[in-house]
């Protein structure tokens, strides 16, 4: 894949994340700062994800936010219109963002890629309810 069109697509998918964050949580896309709006346990957990990933274990990062969302549903909360539930969206959306900050070769060095990001995006927007808004906002990616 030509270098330019690597670019474009980490630019969409940036612009994707940073959208969805503006439109459900009203979070100011102009701000660059993914812990400004992650508190307390959410914040706790993006950091050990992003030590996982940065180690080249993305895919027990991803295997891990999985589990953790998994873990809270069993707890009894309902997958959508839960306020920690909804954090927990916002905390995987701003893993992906991350993840998307990662060149090309790392992500290929370390069995993942670009394409698997918007399908992980695509997955948790499901999950929440809005994964019509991830499939419009990815198809022209």
């Amino acid at each position: 894949m030509p270098v330019v069109q690597k670019d474009y697509i980490m630019r969409i998918i940036h612009e994707m994340v940073r959208t969805i964050l503006k439109l459900i949580f009203h979070i100011d896309e102009a701000e660059e700062e993914e812990l400004v709006f992650l508190e307390g346990k959410n914040q706790d957990l993006f950091r050990r994800l992003c030590v996982l990933a940065d180690s080249g274990k993305i895919n027990e990062a991803e295997n891990f936010l999985y589990e953790n969302i998994e873990e809270e549903n069993a707890a009894g909360e309902t997958w959508e219109g839960e306020k920690g539930n909804l954090e927990n969206l916002k905390l995987s959306l701003t893993f992906y963002d991350y993840l998307n900050t990662k060149d090309n070769d790392f992500l290929e060095e370390h069995d993942y890629s670009r394409e698997e990001i918007g399908e992980g995006i695509k997955a948790v927007m499901k999950m929440y309810g809005y994964g019509g808004l991830a499939e419009t906002l990815l198809e022209n990616r």
